[in-house]
C-alpha cells in the first residue's frame, strides 16, 4: 500500500489526471497477455517526459515501492504482471517520434511509440525497421525493447536488439543515463545497450531510444508450400539453409493449426495436409525471383506437394496477416490459450515438433504447433481451461517436458517471449547455477533495492530439470 505522502508526491510530478488508483484503473493493470498470472498493483502512473520518470524512480526508491514499466501488456511471459504491487508505469504519453534521421539512416524514438506505426512512418520515405513482433499493431518499441521482441522477419534481419543503436535510461537511483548513439561504431566501454534490451525492465527504464534504420527491400515474393509429413517440410528448412538461401521468413504450421487458422481468416489454406512452410523473400527483383525458383526446387526435391507463389501482393498479404493471426484463431476454441517459445537448432525442428505431439498425447491435452522453422523458434500452443484445476496441473507438466526437450535438443526454453515470471523457474536449466548468479550480481548492482520489476527473471523455487530420452 502507497502511504499518503507518497501519493502526493506521485500526483504533484504526473499530475492528478496521469494518476490512476481507482478499482478498475487497479484490475485494468493487474494482469498482461499471459494466462494464470493476476496481481493489483498499488497504483498506476501515466509520465509525460523523462524527467517525470527521473522523479517518480526518486519517490519510489525513498519509499521502496516495486515498479513495473509497461508498454501494452502484449507480452506472454507475466514480464508486467505487478506480482509484488508498487507503481505500474505507463508511456502512453511518451509516444512520439523525434527524429527520422536519413543521413545517418536511424530514428529517435520514445518508449510508447506503436511497433506498427513507427514501421509506417519509416516506410513512407523509404526506409525499413525490419522487427516485426506478431503483435506489432498495438505493441509497443518500449516493449519490444524490454522483451528483445522477434518477429517473422527475424530469421533474415534479426530481432530487436540488432537495431538499438542507443538508449536514454533511467536507474533505480533516479540516475539519467545515456548509451550509445548514431554511431556506426562505438567500442567505448561496456555495451550497456544491449544489457538493456531484454532486460525485461528490471536493470532500468528505458525513455528514449535511438534506432537503426535500413533501405526499404526494392521488391518481396510470398510462397506456400504443402507436405504429406514433418520430416520433409523440416528437411526443405535446413535445405534452403545450407544452399545459402536466407528467406525473410520462413514460418512453419502443423495441420491442426492450418484448420484453426482457415476457418478465422477464410484465406483458402490447405487443411489436408501435415504441416506447411510460408516462405518470402525480399531484395532486388531479379535476385528474388531467382531465389524463390531455388527454394521452389529445394522443397520440391524434399517432399513438398506442391509449391505455389502467391499471385498478388493481396494474396501474400493474406497468407501473412492468416500467420500472424494463429493465436487469435486458436484462442477462440477454449477460455485459455498457452503459447510458448521453445527454441532449437534448425536442423532438430522435426524431432521437436514430434517430441512436442507426444508430449501431448501423455498428458492428453490439445496442443498446436507453428512457428519460426528458419531460426528453430516453434510456438507450441495449448489449449486450455485456467479453471480446470487437473487440467493446468497437466498443461504444467507438459511444458515442462516441453523445455527439457527442447534443451536436451541444443535449444532453449525461450526464442523471443523472454523469462518474465512465468520462465523464471526453469531459467537454472538454461544459465546453470553459475550463470544465476552472474546475472543476479548484475541485478543487484544496478537496482539494490529490488524495486525494478521485481520477481522476474529470478525464481525463489527452481524447477527440477525433467529428463526425457532421445
Amino acid at each position: 500500500m502507497i502511504l499518503s505522502e507518497a501519493r502526493q508526491r506521485f500526483i504533484s510530478i504526473v499530475g492528478q489526471e496521469s494518476y490512476y488508483d481507482s478499482k478498475a484503473d487497479l484490475l485494468a493493470y493487474s494482469y498482461d497477455a499471459t494466462p494464470g498470472f493476476q496481481a493489483l498493483p498499488d497504483a498506476v502512473l501515466a509520465p509525460s517526459c523523462t524527467e517525470d520518470v527521473k522523479k517518480v524512480v526518486e519517490v519510489c526508491s525513498s519509499y521502496n515501492i516495486p515498479i513495473v514499466p509497461r508498454g501494452s501488456g502484449t507480452n506472454l511471459c507475466a514480464g508486467t504482471c505487478p506480482t509484488q504491487g508498487g507503481i505500474v508505469l505507463l508511456f502512453h504519453k511518451m509516444n512520439k517520434i523525434l527524429e527520422i534521421d536519413e543521413d545517418n539512416l536511424t530514428a529517435t524514438v520514445q518508449p510508447g511509440v506503436i511497433t506498427l506505426n513507427f514501421i509506417t512512418e519509416v516506410e513512407k520515405k523509404g526506409l525499413f525497421y525490419p522487427p516485426d513482433p506478431s503483435s506489432m499493431k498495438i505493441s509497443t518499441l518500449g516493449g519490444n525493447i524490454s522483451e528483445n521482441s522477434g518477429g517473422l522477419r527475424g530469421l533474415k534481419y534479426g530481432v530487436t536488439r540488432d537495431y538499438v543503436l542507443g538508449l536514454e535510461v533511467v536507474l533505480a537511483n533516479g540516475d539519467i543515463i545515456k548509451t550509445g548513439g548514431k554511431l556506426a561504431k562505438d567500442v567505448a566501454g561496456y555495451d550497456l545497450t544491449r544489457l538493456f534490451v531484454g532486460s525485461e525492465g528490471t536493470l532500468g527504464i528505458v525513455t528514449e531510444a535511438t534506432l537503426k534504420l535500413i533501405p526499404k527491400p526494392q521488391s518481396k515474393k510470398t510462397a506456400l508450400a504443402l507436405y504429406n509429413d514433418l520430416e520433409s517440410a523440416a528437411r526443405s528448412v535446413s535445405s534452403i539453409i545450407a544452399h545459402k538461401i536466407i528467406p525473410t521468413t520462413l514460418e512453419f504450421l502443423d495441420q491442426p493449426t492450418l484448420q484453426v487458422v482457415e476457418d478465422f481468416a477464410h484465406i483458402g489454406l490447405p487443411t489436408n495436409v501435415e504441416a506447411v512452410l510460408l516462405i518470402e523473400q525480399d531484395g532486388p527483383l531479379h535476385t528474388v525471383e531467382k531465389e524463390m525458383d531455388s527454394i521452389a526446387s529445394l522443397c520440391q526435391a524434399h517432399g513438398a506437394i506442391s509449391v505455389d507463389v502467391a499471385s498478388s501482393e493481396e494474396h501474400a498479404e493474406a497468407l501473412r496477416t492468416a500467420r500472424r493471426s494463429a493465436l487469435s484463431a486458436l484462442a477462440r476454441l477454449k477460455p485459455t490459450t498457452i503459447l510458448e517459445d521453445a527454441t532449437v537448432p534448425r536442423s532438430q525442428v522435426a524431432k521437436m515438433v514430434l517430441s512436442i505431439k507426444e508430449i501431448a498425447q501423455k498428458y492428453n491435452l490439445t496442443i498446436c504447433t507453428f512457428g519460426h522453422a528458419g531460426d528453430g523458434n516453434l510456438h507450441p500452443t495449448c489449449l486450455t481451461d485456467v479453471r480446470n484445476k487437473e487440467e493446468m496441473y497437466r498443461v504444467e507438466q507438459a511444458f515442462e517436458d516441453i523445455f527439457a526437450r527442447a534443451l536436451e535438443l541444443g535449444g532453449t526454453i525461450t526464442g523471443e517471449h523472454g523469462v518474465g515470471e512465468m520462465k523464471a523457474p526453469y531459467l537454472e536449466w538454461k544459465l546453470g547455477e553459475e550463470g544465476i548468479k552472474a546475472m543476479q550480481n548484475l541485478k543487484k548492482s544496478f537496482d539494490p533495492q529490488n524495486i525494478l520489476n521485481p520477481g522476474k527473471l529470478f525464481a525463489k523455487d527452481t524447477k527440477k530439470r525433467v529428463v526425457i530420452s532421445s
